[in-house]
């Protein structure tokens, strides 16, 4: 299902809950959400449509993927990057990796460990941000 994107900045400054099996159908909404803004964002967090659980969904590489409850735990090679938001006016610069490593559960609760780079890996540290209720 298609959702609202929510711009209530108390909302979203909040960190997001661990999420569970049972949150499935926000990953669902999320990818559904994301797929209906295609022409204007690349990735969203569940706060971005109301929900505040640890569920983000990106394009990689032509493929859209979500991640519960992921977690960077190694990064390299920083760098200052400027990004907008469908939440939050304007555009805003922030510190970025080049590289990371990310663990995660996926949809079938099975925990994955990968590193990404470049743009994927952006995408994924704005949306991390969204769960550690950092408004960038």
């Amino acid at each position: 299902m298609i959702r609202d994107i929510c711009k209530d900045e108390t909302f979203l400054a909040q960190k997001a809950e661990l999420a569970g099996p049972e949150d499935q159908s926000v990953a669902q909404d999320l990818l559904d959400t994301l797929a209906a803004h295609r022409d204007g964002c690349v990735g969203m967090a569940a706060n971005m449509i109301g929900v505040n659980k640890r569920i983000i969904a990106f394009e990689d590489e032509g493929t859209y993927r979500t991640m519960f409850d992921p977690e960077i735990v190694r990064r390299s090679e920083p760098y200052e990057a400027e990004e907008g938001c469908l939440s939050l006016a304007g555009t805003r610069r922030t510190k970025r990796w080049k590289h990371i490593k990310v663990r995660w559960r996926n949809e079938r609760g099975q925990i994955r460990l990968k590193t990404f780079s470049g743009w994927t890996a952006e995408i994924i540290q704005h949306e991390i941000d969204h769960c550690d209720g950092i408004l960038i």
